[in-house]
């Protein structure tokens, strides 16, 4: 996933994220432009989807959701799956979205979680984490289990309460545009996720949604630098990597237990 030049420009791919079995579900996050054929070019398919969330109406993140939910109902041929969004993308908010038509709701199921709102799906707890966006009814994602937490932050600024939202998690996933301490409005860069990751503490974290300046900035180096100043496992996210987190079940996980593949 990454931002608006870098999604212009292709830079960097913007299918957004899955989450695979997570208590047997399939999950598609922000499925930006390029989800559904980077699905298939990863080996990833989009028919045996469960769960589409999208966080808020910025094209970046739900460009491809329509064409997710045609696959996951068969074509609109079948009542399969539960999509999940904020107020301005399945209904709309003032100048933003609705971004999913109506009629590609009618096959689903549709939930509109607004900060802190929780549902429960089988096993998985899913809660609307608070951000500081553009899209003013834009969320995270925090999923919870009783093996795993993974928490996604989408796209916000740092705030001082934004830790209290990811409190838990196992795997920490945020959007981090730029690198050093260069701030842009809405958006945090690798200097606040370093506060980020200091408050959550933890197993793994992930930065994603990278931007023009951090892709030409070797994120690989500031993930590194950040690993070593807070004591985690910091990763850049790259284009169709895939991470088992299998282990992190044990709560035992050093930093020499962390590993990650590239799907063929």
């Amino acid at each position: 996933m990454a931002d608006d030049f870098a999604t212009i420009t292709q830079k960097r791919m913007t299918g957004g994220l899955r989450i695979d079995n997570l208590e047997g579900k399939n999950i598609h996050i922000d499925p930006g432009p390029g989800a559904l054929i980077r699905s298939y070019q990863f080996g990833l398919n989009p028919r045996r989807l469960d769960l589409i969330l999208v966080s808020h109406s910025h094209t970046d993140h739900y460009t491809d959701a329509e064409v997710l939910i045609e696959a996951m109902t068969r074509g609109m041929t079948r009542n399969k799956g539960t999509v999940i969004g904020s107020l301005s993308v399945i209904k709309g908010y003032k100048d933003w979205g609705p971004c999913i038509s109506k009629y590609h709701l009618t096959k689903t199921e549709n939930i509109i979680l607004e900060e802190g709102d929780s549902i429960k799906i089988d096993n998985i707890k899913i809660t609307a984490t608070k951000t500081i966006h553009g899209d003013p009814t834009c969320i995270g994602f925090k999923f919870q289990t009783p093996k795993i937490t993974i928490s996604y932050t989408s796209d916000t600024a740092y705030f001082n309460e934004l830790g209290s939202y990811h409190h838990g998690a196992d795997v920490l996933i945020a959007s981090v545009i730029r690198p050093d301490n260069e701030h842009i409005r809405g958006h945090m860069c690798s200097d606040d996720f370093k506060l980020l990751i200091e408050e959550v503490k933890p197993k793994l974290a992930i930065m994603t949604h990278l931007g023009m300046k951090m892709i030409f900035n070797d994120p690989d180096g500031e993930a590194l630098r950040l690993q070593k100043e807070t004591d985690t496992r910091v990763v850049a996210a790259r284009d169709g990597m895939c991470i088992d987190l299998e282990h992190l079940t044990d709560h035992q996980l050093t930093l020499d237990d962390y590993s990650y593949r590239r799907p063929r």
